[in-house]
C-alpha cells in the first residue's frame, strides 16, 4: 500500500512539472513513458479507445490517418476496424514511438498500417486521401498548430472528419475553446460533441467540396 502511494505521488509530481514545463517548450512524452499512454484513463469514459473510435464512426475499407499515434494505442483498433481493404497511416515524430506501434502491430498479425516519423504540421502528408483523421491529448505537443490543422484538412477528403481528444490529466490539455478556434480557422465545421470541459471529444468536418 506504502509503494503504491510512493509511485502515485511520483507520477503526480512528475505530470505537474510535466505540464508547466510544457508551457515553455513542446514536449511529447518520451518514449520510456510510453506505458503510460497505452492504458485506457479509469476516471473517464470518453477517453478509452473504443469510444473514440466509436464516436469517429469508423467502417471497414476506409483510410484513417493517427496523428501522434505514439506506441498505438488507437492505430491497432482502428486497423482492425478498416479491415483489410481499408489502411492506417500512423504518424508520431518519435521514431521510439512507431517502433513500438509496428512491433504490436506485427505480432497481431496487422499489415494495413504505414508508419510514418514526421510532425505535423510539416507537408508530409498527401492531399485529399484520408475519410477520417484523429488527434488524441497530442494537439498541444505541436509547436505550430494552425500549420497542423490546415495539413490534415488538406489530407482529409471532402466530407471527411477530423477527431480531437483532450483529457485535463494531460500536461498539454487544450481547451474546448482553443481546440473549436484552431479548427474553424483551418476550414472545418463543428460536426459532434462528446464529453465535459474535463475530457471530450470535438469531431469536425471539412466541407464537402462545391
Amino acid at each position: 500500500m506504502y509503494t503504491t502511494i510512493v509511485i502515485l505521488a511520483f507520477l503526480a509530481a512528475f505530470l505537474i512539472a510535466w505540464r508547466f514545463a510544457s508551457r515553455r517548450e513542446s514536449l511529447p512524452c518520451p518514449v520510456w513513458l510510453r506505458w503510460l499512454v497505452e492504458i485506457d484513463n479509469p476516471f473517464t469514459r470518453i477517453s478509452r479507445a473504443a469510444v473514440i473510435i466509436e464516436h469517429l464512426d469508423v467502417h471497414p475499407g476506409m483510410a484513417v490517418l493517427d496523428v501522434g499515434c505514439g506506441p498505438g494505442r488507437l492505430t491497432l483498433p482502428l486497423a482492425k476496424r478498416v479491415g483489410s481493404n481499408g489502411r492506417i497511416v500512423a504518424v508520431d515524430i518519435q521514431a521510439g514511438m512507431l517502433n513500438a506501434a509496428k512491433v504490436k502491430a506485427e505480432k497481431a498479425g496487422l499489415a494495413n498500417i504505414q508508419y510514418v516519423q514526421a510532425g505535423a504540421g510539416e507537408g508530409k502528408l498527401d492531399k485529399n486521401c484520408f475519410d477520417r483523421a484523429i488527434l488524441v491529448t497530442v494537439l498541444g505537443e505541436i509547436p505550430d498548430r494552425e500549420s497542423a490543422l490546415k495539413e490534415i484538412f488538406g489530407a482529409l477528403k471532402p466530407g471527411g472528419v477530423l477527431s480531437i481528444t483532450e483529457i485535463v490529466f494531460d500536461p498539454h490539455y487544450q481547451s474546448q475553446r482553443t481546440v473549436r478556434r484552431l479548427a474553424i480557422q483551418s476550414g472545418f465545421i463543428e460536426k459532434d460533441h462528446f464529453g465535459n470541459v474535463a475530457a471530450f471529444t470535438l469531431n469536425f468536418v471539412k466541407p464537402a467540396a462545391g
